[in-house]
């Protein structure tokens, strides 16, 4: 197989840079305005890591002073706080505690250190008395249909992550839990929501092939967060009020919703350029397009009989009660081949972001920034963009084709501009369903990118192993500098010296189903320090189950939810792919540069 692909590599000067941050960027970084960001809490969690041992977390946020440490505490049945650590703690942002009475409940907190004053504690983390040896921390939900996907955002303005969720009836709602698995609000999406098929699905239907129609974020910066939902007729809100506000069931339009009570606090009709043809089809997100101010994107689709597809871009703003249309495009007979997740991330690293497809990017303001039809690209079902390359100043994209007539299987470009830096080609057409790019080998520097032909040194051009593992998630786990992975339930390691996997997690152990395809609800740093999460339900869906990491690590990062690019991609869902952050993250990084954010 490997003698039918034709290398088609293209030439790339390489800039000479050290690991940091290229000086281009951090010089355009400093002069743009400070992008506002969530206040966030330390994030503070413990899981019983073993039969005598707590693994606690905690996040290091973006804005935290150099030298910052920290302090552990832990009160047993209710009383007194006592510190745990013999000297500050100025390493990795988590500590195993051998000392616990696990007999008894213990609330963990911790307490920054600066320039050796301790400052205010933390909120604090209860474990329950006997608590289960798990790397969970289960969140109760009311009975209810089955959940495809969770959003996070702090629903209430308390710092911590709360979470909103889909139920997957007929018809579908919306529900949103506080972060301890207080039930806040439900919306049912009325009559339109029945009609749930996965290529031309209702007017108000959510969550369906590549449609998420939904997103979560703090829209107005005023510490917290709205929920963004495309909506029809017949939608009842969070307040029991009824929206009939279209002329048909066809029309649609954009919902704000107040976070914590569901009740509708702005809406906007959806432009009816392509309303002869049907209800759209919704992918949602939020990027800071003008660098300081939160936008919500939205991808809509129809389709034109059995044929081809419209496709509409939107952005909207939202100020007090009002939700403002900032521009539409409309990709008519454009050469702009587009796939089945957007990533809303800064491409030129100016400060302001730009909204990228598999095979086009908008500039912030609407118009086309470059389409790579011309390079041979159609349609694909993964794609990613991300520093993979950390010689290289700059993003860079992978992306996998879906049934390209040329024969082109997976392409690797500059995410700035969509300069092709090289292309695999091989005989005949076929379906590359899957695609993925992460730092799983350490003895290459940077990332490694693959499919089904096998793994490639991304920067290199390099086939390093003829098969690699399944492409389909990642989730940094274990603390090292090398990614893991989510396959179908589990969580492994790769051994790019054996070409096997190494079960780090077995989540059906602790009784979590997928929601209904190989996913998860969602994977994301939500909770403790930089390592990630992967939120997961009950086969009855009365619980969420948030896997969080059971390993110490020495490694030291601010949160991801601080990362700009990182923050963006956890509002969008499409086909759920992976979320990156746009400094190279992987083994022989250096310390990123602190982000350029307020609170």
């Amino acid at each position: 197989m490997h003698a039918l692909r034709r290398h088609r590599a293209i030439a790339v000067l390489l800039a000479c840079t050290t690991l940091t941050a290229p000086a281009d960027a951090a010089a355009l970084t400093h002069q743009a305005a400070a992008r506002p960001m969530e206040n966030l809490g330390r994030g503070v969690v413990a899981v019983r890591s073993s039969s005598t041992n707590v693994l606690v977390t905690w996040r290091l946020l973006g804005l935290d002073p150099d030298g910052i440490g920290f302090n552990v505490y832990r009160s047993t049945a209710g009383g007194s706080y006592v510190k745990l650590n013999s000297s500050v703690l100025t390493g990795g942002t988590n500590y195993t505690d051998s000392t616990a009475d696990l007999t008894k409940a213990n609330s963990y907190r911790v307490r920054p250190v600066v320039n050796g004053a301790e400052q205010a504690p933390s909120a604090a983390f209860t474990l329950s008395a006997g608590h289960a040896t798990e790397p969970v921390v289960r969140v109760p939900l009311r009975a209810g249909g089955p959940v495809k996907f969770v959003w996070v955002g702090d629903l209430n303005g308390d710092g911590e992550y709360d979470y909103v969720l889909d139920r997957q009836t007929s018809p579908q709602t919306i529900e949103a839990y506080r972060n301890d698995g207080a039930f806040l609000w439900s919306v049912n999406l009325g009559p339109n929501s029945t009609d749930q098929d996965n290529i031309e699905p209702g007017s108000s239907t959510v969550d369906v092939g590549h449609w998420d129609g939904v997103t979560v974020h703090d829209l107005d910066s005023d510490g917290r967060a709205e929920v963004a939902v495309r909506i029809a007729n017949g939608v009842v809100f969070g307040n029991g009020t009824t929206y009939t506000g279209l002329p048909s069931d066809t029309h649609q339009a954009i919902a704000i919703l107040d976070g914590r009570t569901g009740a509708l606090r702005a809406s906007a009709p959806v432009p009816t350029d392509y309303l002869a043809d049907g209800p759209m089809g919704a992918r949602l997100g939020v990027g800071y397009l003008d660098g300081v101010t939160p936008s919500l994107v939205a991808y809509m689709k129809n389709r034109v009989g059995n044929g081809s597809f419209n496709l509409m871009y939107t952005a909207w703003k939202l100020s007090g009660g009002t939700l403002s249309r900032q521009w539409k495009w409309l990709r008519g007979s454009q050469a702009a081949p587009d796939g089945h997740n957007t990533r809303i991330i800064d491409l030129d690293q100016d400060g302001d972001d730009e909204i990228a497809e598999i095979g086009f990017a908008l500039n912030g303001d609407g118009t086309l920034r470059y389409s790579l039809a011309d390079e041979g690209v159609v349609h694909g079902d993964r794609w990613h963009v991300a520093d993979m390359d950390p010689r290289r100043a700059g993003l860079e994209g992978y992306g996998v084709q879906q049934d390209n007539p040329s024969g082109l299987r997976e392409y690797y470009y500059g995410a700035k501009n969509g300069n092709m830096l090289w292309q695999h080609v091989e005989a005949g057409v076929g379906d590359v369903g899957r695609g993925m790019a992460a730092d799983i080998d350490p003895r290459h520097l940077g990332m490694e990118v693959w499919s089904f032909s096998g793994v490639y040194n991304a920067r290199t051009n390099t086939l390093t192993q003829a098969t690699g593992p399944w492409p389909h998630l990642s989730v940094l786990w274990d603390g090292d500098l090398t990614t893991e992975l989510f396959n179908d339930g589990r969580i492994e390691k790769w051994d790019p010296a054996t070409g096997g996997v190494s079960r780090q997690v077995t989540t059906w152990n602790f009784g979590a189903v997928n929601n209904g395809t190989q996913y998860p609800a969602l994977i994301g740093d939500i909770l403790g320090d930089w390592r990630e999460e992967v939120v997961m339900t009950t086969p009855e869906y009365d619980e969420l189950l948030v896997f969080t990491t059971d390993r110490p690590t020495a490694t030291r990062l601010y949160t991801l939810a601080h990362n700009p690019a990182y923050r963006n991609d956890l509002t969008v869902k499409g086909y759920l792919q992976d979320h990156h952050v746009d400094y190279y993250l992987g083994n022989g990084m250096t310390t990123p540069p602190r982000p350029n954010i307020s609170y």
